[in-house]
C-alpha cells in the first residue's frame, strides 16, 4: 500500500515542486515504484518530468475519466496536470463529497505503488484539500526567512482541520528549509524557531542554494540525471533517505 504524501505552501517560489519532483527522482532510484500526482494549474512537475499536453491528467480524471499515467523510467510514473486543473474550485462546488474526489480516484491504484507524491498548487483551496484527504502524510517546504514562518498559521488551521472533520490518519511529515546556508545568521534564526515550535519535525537534511537545481527543470531531467554529483543532487538524496526513515 502506498504512502500518500502532499507537498503544500500556499506560498509560491519556495521550492515546493522542485523537491516533489526531486525526491520522487530519488526514491524511483531507490528502486522504489512511485507516482507523481500533479495537481498544480502551471504543470511544473510534468514538463520538468517531459510529460507534456497529456490528454489524460488530472482534471479529466476529477471530471470522471478513467485515470491513465504516464512513465517516466523503471520506477518512476506522473498524473499529468492541465491548465484546466485551475477551473475544477468552480465546476465541482455543487458536487457532494467534492472532498473526496481524489481519494476515491487514487484508492484502485495505491496497491500498485510504494509512494504517491501530491504536488499542490500553492493555495489552500478544494484541490489542495482534496490532497490532504488523501494523504497520510503531509510536507511543507520554506525558504529560511520568519515571512515564511509567519505564513504557517494559515496553512496549519487548514491542516488541523481537516485532520479533525475527514481524514483522522493525516499528520504532518515534516518541514524542508530550501535555499539554507548554516553560516547565515537569519537562517540558522529561522531554524532554532522552527526547532522550538515545532520539535522533531524539522528535517536535518536541508536544501543549499545551487544553480543546477534552478536549471534541471527546463531541461526535463531530475537534478540526478542533469547534475548527478552537484550539492542539490547530495542534499535531495540525503532528504530522501530521511524521508524514508523518518515516514515509515
Amino acid at each position: 500500500m502506498a504512502t500518500i504524501i502532499s507537498f503544500i505552501n500556499q506560498k509560491g517560489g519556495v521550492g515546493k515542486t522542485t523537491s516533489a519532483v526531486s525526491i520522487a527522482s530519488a526514491l524511483s532510484l531507490k528502486k522504489y515504484n512511485v507516482l507523481v500526482v500533479d495537481l498544480d494549474p502551471q504543470s511544473n512537475a510534468s514538463t520538468s518530468l517531459q510529460i507534456r499536453d497529456s490528454k489524460i491528467n488530472t482534471y479529466t480524471v476529477f471530471k470522471g475519466e478513467p485515470i491513465k499515467i504516464e512513465q517516466v523510467n523503471d520506477h518512476l510514473f506522473v498524473l499529468p496536470s492541465s491548465i484546466n486543473v485551475s477551473s475544477l474550485e468552480y465546476e465541482l462546488i455543487n458536487e457532494a463529497g467534492r472532498e473526496q474526489l481524489l481519494n476515491e480516484i487514487l484508492d484502485p491504484i495505491k496497491q500498485s505503488f510504494d509512494y504517491i507524491i501530491l504536488d499542490c498548487s500553492p493555495n489552500l483551496g478544494l484541490i489542495t484539500i482534496n490532497a490532504l484527504v488523501a494523504s497520510d502524510y503531509f510536507i511543507t517546504v520554506l525558504l529560511p526567512h520568519h515571512l515564511s514562518i509567519e505564513g504557517l498559521s494559515s496553512l496549519l488551521e487548514v491542516t488541523n482541520k481537516v485532520t479533525r472533520r475527514i481524514n483522522n490518519n493525516l499528520k504532518s511529515g515534516g518541514y524542508i528549509l530550501n535555499q539554507f546556508s548554516i553560516r547565515k545568521i537569519l537562517h540558522k534564526q529561522t531554524a532554532d524557531v522552527l526547532e522550538k515550535h515545532f520539535p522533531d519535525k524539522l528535517f536535518r537534511s536541508t536544501i543549499r542554494e545551487n544553480i543546477a537545481l534552478a536549471e534541471a527543470p527546463s531541461t526535463g531531467k531530475s537534478i540526478f540525471d542533469y547534475a548527478p554529483n552537484s550539492n542539490g543532487a547530495r542534499d535531495y538524496m540525503s532528504l530522501t533517505e530521511e524521508i524514508i526513515q523518518k515516514l515509515k
